[in-house]
């Protein structure tokens, strides 16, 4: 094999390996098959949810961070809702419900509210065990991001506002 013939296999050889890795890099696992029950009974798939870009927060009432940041997911919740963006706010397993209707009422939070009395939803999840959790699923149903603590809400709005730009 001459000296060109080997130069440009090992170079096809290599834009193989990177765009199979490209490739893997930029696949999204998809999101878990669940089913959120709402504090008003409804039950809403994840795959009913396809279409819309998804923000899934697991948290409790007695959780500093999470009290704090919920104005700021309402706020993030309104600001894109009528753009195809869903909210669903996940109650941990130890929060007993009558706190978290209590605190979901006084607090007027304009998104779902579910609870997870058997923890099935966070082991879908990961084993969800830290609050907050969050995670940003896109229009194919595919997690873009799981973050723990409290995000950084600006970050998390470009990268709403870029799976929302993906039609």
């Amino acid at each position: 094999m001459s000296k060109t013939r080997k130069l440009f296999a090992a170079a096809a050889l290599a834009a193989l390996i990177a765009v199979v890795a490209l490739a893997a890099w930029t696949a999204r696992p998809a999101a878990p098959a669940v089913t959120f029950v709402t504090l008003e009974g409804e039950q809403i798939t994840s795959g009913g949810l396809r279409g819309k870009v998804v923000l899934v927060n697991f948290w409790a009432t007695d959780c500093v961070t999470c009290v704090r940041e919920m104005p700021e997911i309402a706020s993030t919740h309104l600001k894109y809702r009528d753009r195809g963006f869903e909210t669903v706010a996940v109650a941990m397993r130890h929060d007993p419900p009558n706190y978290v209707i209590n605190f979901t009422r006084i607090n007027a939070l304009p998104f779902k509210v579910a609870l997870d009395p058997m923890g099935e939803i966070a082991r879908a999840f990961g084993e969800v065990k830290v609050t907050p959790t969050t995670f940003l699923i896109d229009r194919q149903g595919r997690l873009v991001t799981r973050i723990l603590g409290e995000p950084d809400f600006a970050r998390l709005h470009e990268l709403i506002e870029q799976k929302l730009g993906k039609g």
